[in-house]
């Protein structure tokens, strides 16, 4: 398994002030706009990415990270293996993405998904 990006989330209430922020004024692409969620890097290096959100989608909290994966079964096998407890999911989520939550060791609530 090897990972694909890893993305920050960040939650706000308004993500006009991020469109402004990181559109207008830094230049980056807007990415993906689901309209609880939306995501701003590069379209020529998908390696940079920040997301401001709402919700988590399907009503979940926010995660702290979004980490992309090839092979979502083999890191579900490997979470799973090691005892640590899945949070939500796995589930495909009707925008086209497989996902599940999972905490680090530092509480920090990590989305663990693939396209």
């Amino acid at each position: 398994m090897n990972v694909k990006r890893i993305v920050a989330n960040i939650e706000t209430n308004d993500i006009s002030k991020a469109t402004f922020f990181y559109k207008e004024i830094l230049g980056l692409d807007q990415l993906m706009d689901l309209g609880w969620i939306s995501t701003y890097g590069s379209k020529q290096k998908s390696s940079i990415q920040i997301s401001f959100a709402s919700q988590g989608g399907s009503n979940t909290p926010i995660p702290d990270l979004s980490i992309e994966v090839d092979d979502l079964n083999e890191a579900l096998m490997r979470v799973r293996d090691a005892g640590i407890p899945i949070e939500y999911g796995p589930t495909d989520e009707p925008w086209g993405v497989k996902r599940f939550y999972v905490r680090d060791p530092f509480g920090k609530l990590i989305n663990i998904l693939r396209h």
